[in-house]
C-alpha cells in the first residue's frame, strides 16, 4: 500500500544546512483501560467512508484501509493565494481517494522534497485498521523538510496502523507560500501552521468515520514537522485540537518562530527580486509560483512570526511561562544528529572528507570567542576524523543541549517523556555512495524505523524486534500518554536510550557535555 516517489539527488548540498485559554488544564488522563479498549469487540469497516464534505472511496488489503488525496481545505489559488485556509467544498456522489494530492510548491533541494509548483495541494491521507471498535488512537503526522520541502505521503504509515493507530498525514503550504511576512499580506506569515490547524479540525470532525477516537488525537512531527508541533503547543489557536504531542529532533527551546523584523527583511528581498514594490499584494498574487520559488531560494528556514494572534509567544517563552497547550509530550533527539549534515558536505559536488587542518578554522568561524573552550572540550585527537569531531560539536551544541532544556521546560507543566534514538547501525540513503564514516543515529534516521520510506535502505532483518518495539512504543503513547520508562522530571530528568542493543536509561547530560554548553551560550 506504499506510494513511491523518486527523491532528489540534490540532498548532498542541502544537508549542509542544517481560542484563548492556552489549554492550562492537562490533556485527558492516561486511561488504565486504554489497552483493553483496543482489544474489545471490533467491526470490519468498508472502503467507502462519509466525511463532513462528502463520501470517499479508498483501498483495502484485508487488514488495512488507505484513503489518499482527501481535500481538507479549498485550494489556495488565485485570489486565495496567501489567504487563510477555508473548509473544503462539499461534493455529491463518491470521491475516489486512491491517489495522493499534489505536493505543495517547493524547490529542488532536500531528499525529502518533491520539486513542483502546485498550489492546489491542501490534501490529506488516512491509513487505518480494517477493523475497529471506534477507540483507535489517532496520530496526525506533520512531515519535516525545514518547512520548505516534503509531502505527507512520502512516509508509509502501514506499520503504525497495523499496531492499532489511525494515521493521518497532510500537505501544508511551505516556504514562500506558507510563511511570507509583509504588511501587504495580512496574517500570511504562519499559513503553513494554519493549514495544519485546519487539518487537525478536519481530524476532530472525521476521525470517528475511519474508526478512530476523535477524542484522542496525537500530533506528531520530526524536524520542521517537530517545530510545527512546538508551534501548536504554543499557539492558543491550536487549543483543543490535540490531546498528546510527539516532538522528534526539534528542540522547541531554540526554534519554532521568528521575529517580525527577521521575517519582513526576508520578504523585502523577495518582493524586490520579483519586482513587486508597487501594488505589492496584487502583484505577488500574479507572479508565477516558479518565480517566487526561485526568488525565495532553496535553503531557507521559514518559521511563523511570534507576537501575533497565531503565536503570541515564541515556543521557548510559552514553555518557560507555562502558557502553552498542556498535554502529555514525548520528546526526543538523535544521538548523532549532525553526522548526516557533515557527510552531506563530503558528498556534495566537489566535496571531500574534511581535512584535519580544517577543523580548528571551522570551529573558530562557528563559535567565535568561545572557540578556545570548544577546542579544548572537543580536541581533534579524541576523534577518528575531523568530520566526526565537527559533527559531535554541532550535535551537542545545536540539538542535544537544547533538547534537554526543552524537556526541562515542558516537565514543569505537563507530563513529559524523553528519549534518545541511539542506534548505531542505521540505514543509509538509498542509491547514494557510502559515507567516509558511519552515519549512526543521524538526523532523520529514526524515521526508517517508524515508517516505510523509499529514501532509505532497508532496515536490517536483525533489527525487526527493535523496530517493532519502537512502533509499539509510539502507538502506546498515542493511546495512553505513557511509555515503558518513567516521566522526565526537572531534577535528574530520565532520558531513555532507544537502540537495538540497549533500551535503558541514558547518561544524557554527561554524554553530550550539557553543563559545558549551558555555560557557553
Amino acid at each position: 500500500m506504499r506510494h513511491t516517489r523518486s527523491v532528489s539527488k540534490w540532498f548532498v548540498a542541502a544537508l549542509t544546512l542544517g481560542g484563548l485559554g492556552w489549554g492550562l488544564g492537562l490533556g485527558p488522563a492516561a486511561s488504565a483501560d486504554a489497552g483493553k479498549a483496543r482489544t474489545s469487540k471490533t467491526q470490519t469497516l468498508g472502503t467507502v467512508v462519509t466525511t463532513t464534505a462528502g463520501k470517499v472511496r479508498g483501498e483495502a488489503d484485508g487488514t488495512l484501509r488507505s484513503f489518499r488525496g482527501i481535500p481538507y481545505a479549498v485550494p489556495p489559488v488565485g485570489a486565495l493565494r496567501w489567504a487563510p485556509p477555508r473548509p473544503a467544498t462539499t461534493w455529491t456522489g463518491v470521491r475516489e481517494a486512491t491517489v495522493p494530492g499534489a505536493p505543495c510548491a517547493q524547490p529542488a533541494g532536500l531528499p525529502v522534497g518533491v520539486p513542483g509548483e502546485s498550489e492546489d495541494c491542501l490534501y490529506l491521507n488516512v491509513t487505518a485498521p480494517a477493523e475497529s471498535d471506534g477507540k483507535r488512537p489517532v496520530i496526525v503526522w506533520i512531515h519535516g523538510g525545514s518547512l520548505m520541502y516534503g509531502t505527507g505521503d512520502m512516509y508509509g504509515p502501514d506499520r503504525l496502523a497495523a499496531e492499532g493507530a489511525v494515521v493521518v498525514s497532510m500537505n501544508y503550504r511551505l516556504g514562500v507560500m506558507g510563511f511570507l511576512s509583509t504588511p501587504a499580506l495580512e496574517e500570511a506569515d504562519g499559513l503553513g501552521l494554519e493549514d495544519q490547524q485546519a487539518a487537525l479540525r478536519w481530524v476532530r470532525a472525521n476521525a470517528a468515520s475511519f474508526g478512530g477516537d476523535a477524542g484522542n488525537v496525537t500530533v506528531m512531527g520530526q524536524s520542521g514537522g517537530g517545530y510545527s508541533v512546538c508551534g501548536h503547543l504554543a499557539s492558543p489557536l491550536s487549543a483543543g485540537l490535540f490531546d498528546r504531542a510527539v516532538v522528534q529532533s526539534a528542540p522547541c527551546a531554540t526554534g519554532g518562530s521568528r521575529t517580525r523584523a527577521e521575517a519582513e527583511a526576508e520578504a523585502r528581498r523577495i518582493i524586490t527580486a520579483v519586482k513587486c514594490e508597487k501594488n505589492t499584494a496584487t502583484c505577488l498574487r500574479e507572479v508565477p509560483a516558479a518565480d517566487l520559488l526561485k526568488a525565495y531560494g532553496p535553503f531557507n528556514e521559514p518559521r511563523p512570526v511570534s507576537g501575533t494572534k497565531l503565536m503570541p509567544l515564541s515556543p521557548r517563552e510559552a514553555l518557560r511561562t507555562g502558557r502553552f497547550n498542556r498535554v502529555p509530550v514525548l520528546i526526543g533527539v538523535n544521538h548523532d544528529e549532525e553526522r548526516g549534515m557533515v557527510l552531506g558536505q563530503e558528498l556534495a559536488p566537489g566535496g571531500a572528507p574534511m581535512k584535519p587542518e580544517a577543523y580548528e578554522p571551522a570551529i573558530r568561524k562557528e563559535f567565535g570567542d568561545r572557540a578556545d573552550d570548544v577546542l579544548k572540550r572537543y580536541p581533534l585527537g579524541a576523534f577518528p576524523s575531523a568530520g566526526e569531531a565537527l559533527a559531535a560539536v554541532r550535535t551537542d551544541a545545536a540539538w542535544s543541549a537544547p533538547a534537554l532544556d526543552t524537556a526541562r521546560l515542558l516537565s514543569k507543566w505537563a507530563p513529559t517523556r524523553m528519549y534518545e534514538f541511539s542506534e548505531r547501525d542505521t540505514p543509509w540513503f538509498d542509491t547514494y555512495p557510502a559515507p567516509s564514516f558511519d552515519q549512526r543515529a543521524q538526523h532523520m534516521s529514526e524515521l526508517a524505523y517508524l515508517f516505510d520510506m523509499d529514501l532509505f535502505q532497508e532496515v536490517k532483518d536483525g533489527q525487526a524486534r527493535f523496530r517493532d518495539r519502537m512502533i509499539s512504543t509510539w502507538v502506546e503513547f498515542a493511546a495512553s500518554g505513557r511509555t515503558d520508562w518513567p516521566r522526565f522530571q526537572e531534577d535528574g530528568g530520565y532520558v531513555q536510550t532507544l537502540a537495538s542493543d540497549a533500551w535503558k536509561r541514558a547518561d544524557f547530560a554527561k554524554d553530550h557535555a550539557y553543563l559545558f554548553w549551558k555555560n557557553h551560550r
